[in-house]
């Protein structure tokens, strides 16, 4: 391999660990804070199902944890089976068999080359101005942009 063309493959395992990692933190902040919100919400009971007690059958980490490992069960085979379900009806031998009948069974969506209307915005500004431009054209049932009428001119 060239170093052209190990430049791009480097950059996706970059964008791809810094997307895990993102996520990953993510998760664990939003997880951080519903314990905290619960724990503030009622702490006695908090401790109660973290640690166990009588009156509870099941502490809540245990509960948890149980839930967990069911849930994901069930949607990996749902999933799985659902998969494999689709697979047998369109009666595909292989993986490109499977594609070449699900892009003729499922709609084209049309490459908009070039695109009609404006790309490019200078800011947020910019684009809300165009957005609220373009609304108001379509009420007054004008069906071409300004772009197009430049073009035509």
């Amino acid at each position: 391999m060239t170093d052209a063309t190990k430049e791009p493959e480097k950059f996706k395992y970059q964008a791809a660990a810094f997307l895990t990692g993102v996520a990953g933190v993510s998760m664990l902040g939003g997880f951080g804070m519903t314990l905290g919100m619960a724990k503030k919400k009622d702490p006695n009971m908090f401790n109660k199902g973290i640690m166990g007690a009588r009156e509870l059958h099941e502490a809540g980490g245990a509960l948890a944890l149980r839930a967990l490992g069911w849930g994901s069960l069930y949607a990996v085979a749902g999933f799985s089976v659902f998969c494999f379900s689709i697979w047998k009806l369109s009666g595909a031998k292989d993986l490109k068999d499977f594609r070449m009948k699900a892009g003729s069974v499922l709609p084209r969506i049309p490459k908009n080359d070039p695109p009609q209307s404006r790309t490019e915005f200078s800011g947020l500004t910019d684009l809300l101005q165009y957005i609220i431009t373009e609304d108001e054209r379509k009420k007054q049932g004008l069906k071409e942009t300004p772009e197009a009428a430049d073009k035509q001119q």
